[in-house]
């Protein structure tokens, strides 16, 4: 039996998988079922350990606790989520590190327009298990910490403004952000067995210092939370009709619809607020040999495709097609002790990035940050 279908059979046999889900899109069926891949089979792993498809490479471009190439800067440890911003010609790569105690943080990696490094340094310090987060429509990351009182903050990718906590985002274990533009709301996972599914509302859209949290009910509406801040009672335990989400993970909004994972149930949803539903794009449990276990960070590509990463299966980013089928992009070999996160296309859409959290170590300090690059469909 291999790795994911261990994994697959232990939550089976735990009772915690659920087999509902709802259908509204008229033409193609949630949720994705297992079938090829649109770049093909993956080839035998590279020099970095890495399977990819035909016409695909893979370089490291940084490692936890070492200096990154180009620059004095020391990359932190445990990378996560993550994602790029356009910088005149070139790019940046901000990273979140999921330290405790305080040695958390995100730090960036800037790129000129034909990928060489330039430099490398800190945009937030001294917090505690910097998981995923989103980036806004005004050029800045929200970061998120993912503890029981945890924080979300607003930083600059390059490094210019101060960090700043936002603490009417509220209180709570905090996971990924996601900005809906035209409901000018930031839609927010917690990584909770009983977790929500959130939506800040900014007084004025673009500053997020004040405004009001929102939790989706069981029959999707959205009801004020009554006490941000978490405390006495937690954030969602305020709300009686609050819907629950098993592990909330990774968070990515396009054309109205806001896709987000829960890793207790190996779940890809889709909420679209223009219609007010809330469907299953993949259950690892409605398909046949299912190549996406341990669902966790989610980001989409120009050509409507969505990429999500594992924490567990088999060390895989895979792909969902907008014909609704799932199937492995790329692998990492020799890591089973790590999981896979912040993936993030450059702006051009050519270039992939993404780390494994503990790399060949295990350890926290053995991070590996990735670039692929690769015809991706435009």
């Amino acid at each position: 039996m291999d790795r994911r279908n261990f994994l697959r059979a232990a939550v089976a046999g735990a009772g915690t998988v659920a087999f509902g889900f709802s259908v509204t899109r008229p033409a193609i069926a949630y949720p994705a079922k297992t079938g090829p891949s649109p770049y093909g089979a993956l080839q035998a792993a590279d020099a970095n350990g890495i399977m990819l498809p035909a016409g695909f490479t893979s370089r490291v471009i940084a490692r936890s606790t070492r200096t990154v190439a180009s620059t004095g800067y020391t990359w932190h440890s445990a990378p996560d989520g993550g994602v790029c911003f356009a910088d005149g010609t070139g790019w940046i790569y901000v990273s979140n590190s999921e330290m405790s105690s305080g040695a958390g943080g995100v730090s960036a990696i800037k790129f000129d327009s034909n990928a060489n490094i330039t430099s490398a340094y800190r945009i937030l310090g001294n917090t505690t298990r910097n998981c995923a987060g989103g980036p806004t429509p005004w050029n800045t990351w929200i970061s998120c910490e993912e503890h029981d009182t945890g924080y979300s903050w607003e930083t600059d990718p390059w490094g210019v403004k101060p960090a700043v906590r936002r603490a009417a985002m509220g209180r709570f274990t905090h996971e990924a952000a996601a900005c809906d533009p035209v409901r000018k709301v930031v839609y927010q996972t917690e990584d909770k067995s009983d977790g929500g599914f959130y939506r800040f509302v900014p007084t004025t859209w673009g500053d997020l210092s004040a405004g009001k949290l929102q939790v989706l009910t069981t029959n999707l509406t959205w009801a004020d939370v009554p006490d941000p801040d978490g405390s006495p009672t937690p954030t969602r335990d305020q709300v009686s009709s609050m819907k629950l989400f098993n592990g909330g993970e990774g968070a990515y909004y396009r054309n109205d619809i806001c896709y987000f994972t829960t890793k207790g149930d190996n779940k890809v949803w889709a909420y679209n607020a223009a219609a007010n539903t809330l469907d299953v794009v993949y259950d690892d449990n409605s398909t046949s040999n299912p190549p996406l276990t341990g669902v966790d960070n989610i980001t989409g590509a120009s050509a409507g495709d969505l990429y999500v990463a594992e924490d567990g299966g088999n060390m895989e980013i895979c792909i969902i097609t907008p014909d609704d089928v799932v199937a492995p992009f790329l692998r990492v070999t020799g890591q089973s002790s790590s999981e896979l996160c912040g993936v993030a296309f450059n702006p051009a859409g050519n270039r992939m990035y993404f780390s494994s959290q503990r790399g060949t170590t295990g350890s926290s300090s053995g991070g590996i940050t990735y670039e692929i690059s690769g015809p991706f469909r435009a």
